[in-house]
């Protein structure tokens, strides 16, 4: 079999989950309307699948922050941070984002996926070993990949299951980086920070926390999993990205620790890629403080995360263990899941298909994402949707 022969084996490996030629993925949204309206084909749709947390995609502000940065600096920086890429910027952002998490030091990277990536190949390599949940993101099993350091999986956030595997290590625990994440992206559900954090001090490892899904979701400031756990100080190093909460493109990595720096002269994913534009810049700092004032908004999104979840779990789903802004029906085939999918894009109602090996377990998903900008009359919507559904199809 030829390199090109094994793309065409993979496609039908996906076809087989996806009967009827089904463009389940990458589907055209032809116009966006608001944080929670859009036009799929003929059908004006709620968004249910955009992670845009806080609403914030149509803020005037950040709008407003990008218009005048692309009046001033160009629509972009055509070098890498190492090069020409470094404007005024991103420097301010870096130190925003530092000042934030009461960090010594902040890295700004063009896209959250590339945060994990230049992070943690920068601080392991050959001879280290990482320790990571067996539901970790793909960037992150990527950096470790690139890395070239001994990855072991933990039982997902299965803290004796982890305890069990530093143990083994003996030694080795000195170049040993834990990661874990705030709200993981399937399912939804959070690490147990406390727990992880015990045993990092106990065994004296180093600590990485990726708050991709709940950087301005959990806190007060909406600081993530360290902010309503009271562990920020306990973390090590804390990435995440721009293209959640804050509406963007980009990432970033926070610590106290000086060593950060260095992975500017080290970090192959930061050194050769161009960075991120002015108006990207610009209108993730005025997220960022809407972001950090946005208290109001963490209780709206609450508010709708309650709703659904609840009515979800009464009608019948089955769930993650715990409401939050990602909330996953979780079926046992792809085609239930297929099916479920197209039922609600029927109602207009667009949500994530996630199938395996993506989804746990070899179980499939139909993958909700709230958002503060969604109306109490439109959740009511998809959760009476759902419900009418439930009974169809069961």
């Amino acid at each position: 079999m030829n390199l090109l022969e094994k793309i065409d084996a993979a496609a039908t490996a996906r076809i087989a989950l996806l009967p009827n030629g089904v463009g389940a993925f990458g589907i055209p949204i032809e116009e966006v309307y608001s944080a929670t309206e859009a036009r799929i084909g003929d059908r004006r749709v709620l968004l249910l699948g955009t992670n845009n947390y806080l609403g914030l995609t149509f803020a005037p502000e950040c709008i407003q922050a990008a218009h005048e940065a692309i009046d001033k600096e160009g629509t972009g920086t055509t070098g890498s941070r190492m090069a020409n890429g470094s404007y005024f910027g991103h420097r301010a952002l870096e130190r925003e984002f530092a000042d934030f998490y009461q960090c010594s030091s902040s890295i700004v990277f063009t896209t959250g996926y590339q945060a994990n990536l230049g992070t943690i190949s920068g601080l392991v390599g050959p001879g280290d070993t990482v320790l990571i949940d067996g539901d970790s993101h793909a960037s992150i099993y990527d950096g470790c990949i690139l890395s070239g350091a001994d990855i072991i999986r933990f039982k997902h956030n299965d803290a004796a299951d982890m305890e069990k595997r530093l143990r083994r290590l003996g030694n080795r625990v000195e170049t040993t980086l834990i990661i874990a994440e705030g709200i993981y992206s399937m399912l939804g559900d959070q690490a147990p920070l406390a727990e992880i954090v015990r045993l990092k001090n106990q065994y004296g490892c180093i600590l990485l926390l990726d708050e991709a899904h709940s950087l301005g979701v959990l806190g007060e400031t909406g600081q993530g999993l360290v902010e309503k756990t009271g562990l920020l100080k306990e973390v090590d190093f804390i990435t995440g990205t721009f293209s959640k909460s804050l509406c963007s493109i980009g990432g970033f990595c926070v610590s106290n620790h000086p060593q950060l720096e260095q992975l500017r002269y080290i970090s192959h994913p930061y050194i050769f890629t161009a960075s991120p534009s002015p108006a990207t810049i610009a209108s993730t700092r005025a997220a960022l403080e809407l972001l950090r004032n946005g208290s109001h908004l963490r209780k709206q999104l609450w508010n709708n995360c309650t709703q659904l979840y609840s009515t979800l779990k009464e009608v019948g789903y089955e769930l993650g263990p715990d409401p939050g802004p990602v909330i996953a029906a979780v079926v046992d085939t792809p085609q239930q899941a297929l099916l479920l999918w197209q039922r609600l894009l029927e109602h207009n109602i667009y949500v994530n298909l996630i199938l395996p090996p993506a989804a746990p377990e070899g179980k499939s998903l139909v993958r909700c994402s709230v958002n503060a900008a969604h109306t109490r009359d439109q959740i009511q919507y998809v959760g009476d949707t759902f419900t009418k559904l439930f009974k169809e199809l069961n």
